[in-house]
């Protein structure tokens, strides 16, 4: 009898190659995002996923398209647009003046103290919102607040006999601006410290004036990153509920406490109308972060 060893091509051939150990086994760099998959998956993706779909639905689960028609009614209608204009003019207001502490901090000469300083408030500030930030509003400008009764009682300037008052539309604006200004510095200050030096030379030794560099260079280059950071604004502003809740309650209509209303509230509760505000709600702040994404690619171009 032949003894045929393991050797043997026809043996050999029709083996298979061996399993390399640990080769099936996922890769150990995919388990740092795990955490951000999961949290995503849960309090983002799927939440998000059961909101359309019961946008689409009426109370025994059938499809419907009501709930998006009833968003036509005039005092859903109210509320966004009331949402849209405190958005608008928080964003504008915190772009414009964020851009300027930006400019000031980055190119304005001040000492490294200053900006580190100014950076690390902003990074904290951007994120103070909700019951904290409506209790120190209230405490600061309400009818008995403090700047309130220091301006009435030094200067004999009553804010509230103007027509000021921080339950309104401005007084609202307003307190969105505090965290707006701060975002708005965290996210423009890279923007601007990619403005290289070599362009500010080579403008001057081509004869420009100060005032034709900034109009011919540094706006066009950090033009498309404002124009991302204030639909940023505008998006971040549009879906803040706790501040707006805490501060105003329900004296006034905006989007954020009407879908409040809408979901958990006695008298106005229709969860599946709420579904459909919160939907109209996504695709705004959706569109509006679509359109973040491509100015900033666009703006990345220059400051690679």
């Amino acid at each position: 009898m032949t003894d045929i060893g393991v050797s043997d091509p026809a043996i050999a051939g029709n083996s298979a190659p061996p399993v390399k150990a640990g080769s099936m086994r996922l890769p150990t760099h995919w388990l740092g995002i795990a955490p951000f998959v999961i949290f995503s998956l849960m309090f983002l993706i799927l939440p998000t996923a059961y909101l359309i779909l019961g946008a689409f639905q009426n109370e025994a689960g059938e499809f419907t398209l009501e709930n998006l028609a009833a968003l036509s009614q005039p005092s859903i209608v109210a509320a966004y647009w009331i949402s849209i204009k405190v958005s608008l003019a928080s964003s504008l207001i915190g772009a414009f003046a964020g851009l300027a502490i930006a400019i000031a901090i980055v190119r304005g000469g001040l000492p490294n103290w200053i900006r580190s300083a100014t950076l690390t408030f902003s990074g904290v500030a951007s994120n103070f919102a909700g019951v904290p930030l409506a209790f120190a509003f209230l405490a600061t400008l309400g009818r008995l607040g403090l700047a309130t009764v220091l301006l009435n009682t030094v200067f004999g300037i009553n804010i509230y006999a103007y027509g000021f008052n921080i339950l309104s539309f401005w007084g609202l604006t307003l307190t969105y601006v505090y965290f707006q200004i701060p975002l708005m510095v965290v996210i423009i200050v890279p923007a601007i410290d990619g403005l290289k030096k070599e362009w500010g030379e080579a403008a001057a030794t081509l004869g420009a004036t100060q005032a034709q560099y900034w109009r011919m260079v540094v706006i066009p280059v950090i033009w498309p990153s404002f124009l991302g950071t204030v639909i940023l604004l505008f998006a971040n502003a549009f879906g803040a509920i706790a501040t707006a809740y805490a501060l105003t309650g329900s004296s006034l209509n905006i989007v954020p406490i009407l879908l409040y209303a809408q979901i958990r509230g006695d008298v106005l509760h229709n969860a599946h109308l709420g579904y459909a505000i919160a939907f109209g709600m996504i695709f705004i702040t959706g569109l509006a972060n679509i359109f973040y994404i491509w100015f900033r690619t666009r703006s990345e171009r220059w400051l690679k």
